[in-house]
């Protein structure tokens, strides 16, 4: 049986689309555990609720996307700073347990919020980008996945840019290498902690928004942020490159495996293969691809 190259490169473009916006959000969980070496186990349901309240502005509300977006945006950085202010600053210097514990009680709180607020099992976006599709060779492929390529890579640009020429991105990665020196030179790590969540929030927001406009609201996309757990254990728990890497890794493996294998094996194998990856990573090479390696004396 011949190989199909149409079909390749359409699985090849809708893999490095969800790896992308994978990547997205596994950098929402960077910045917090760079910044404060907090497991952030809410990020599932702050994607979740990100992409209702943006249904909620575009569809229910009647918004044109240039307003209804930017809103959305700040409805991110206002949940971002709530949870670091009210949920987990007063927890400074408690055990590092307690504050992974507070972020799984989080992640549940927003949950049953979610249900109570937009009852719907499942809804869609309105359309966001151009509905033509690219036609390259026998491949039809939609415009939303190109969009969101674009759109990732923009912004892994900017919070690049951000991070080495901003005042504050230079703040937050010297908060990550050495806390005491920072405070030393009279940076309140408080705040940078707040701007951690703030901007996590905001690049989960985003990665919702995007996941959405190419499938749809439901409570599945609590399991796309477990999901970009998965890209965070590849990459590198401390590591933004690590993140950016693995993310179309583990796009495209989901895609090939659902593409491939699912007539072989069985109809859920692609929602299995990020977990499977995560077991193999933690075998193999436990702090990633560029994760660092840290040996401490007991």
């Amino acid at each position: 049986m011949d190989f199909n190259w149409g079909e390749f490169l359409q699985f090849t473009i809708t893999g490095l689309s969800v790896g992308m916006v994978y990547a997205l959000i596994a950098l929402g969980f960077a910045l917090i555990w760079k910044a404060s070496s907090v497991a952030n186990l809410a990020l599932g349901q702050i994607v979740l609720i990100s992409s209702w309240f943006t249904y909620s502005m575009l569809a229910q509300a009647g918004l044109p996307a240039y307003i209804g977006l930017p809103i959305v945006a700040i409805f991110a950085l206002f949940l971002g700073w709530v949870i670091e202010r009210f949920a987990l600053r007063p927890l400074i210097a408690q055990p590092i347990l307690s504050l992974i514990a507070v972020t799984l009680g989080i992640g549940y709180f927003l949950e049953g919020l979610i249900t109570f607020i937009w009852p719907l099992s499942t809804a869609a976006l309105p359309d966001l980008f151009p509905k033509e599709v690219i036609h390259i060779g026998s491949a039809v492929i939609s415009q939303e996945y190109v969009w969101v390529i674009g759109i990732c890579l923009l912004v892994f640009l900017a919070l690049t840019m951000f991070f080495r020429y901003h005042r504050m991105g230079i703040a937050m990665r010297a908060t990550a290498d050495d806390q005491m020196a920072v405070q030393a030179c009279g940076i309140p790590v408080t705040r940078v902690f707040s701007t951690s969540w703030m901007f996590a929030c905001v690049v989960a927001a985003i990665g919702g928004v995007l996941i959405s406009s190419i499938g749809s609201i439901s409570h599945g996309l609590v399991e796309t942020g477990l999901k970009a757990f998965s890209v965070v254990i590849l990459g590198g728990l401390d590591s933004f490159i690590g993140a950016i890497v693995a993310g179309p890794i583990i796009g495209l493996a989901e895609t090939y495996g659902g593409g491939y294998l699912t007539e072989h094996l069985w109809a859920g194998v692609r929602d299995v293969i990020p977990f499977v990856i995560i077991i193999i990573v933690m075998v193999i090479k436990p702090y990633g691809l560029f994760g660092e390696e840290r040996i401490e004396r007991i």
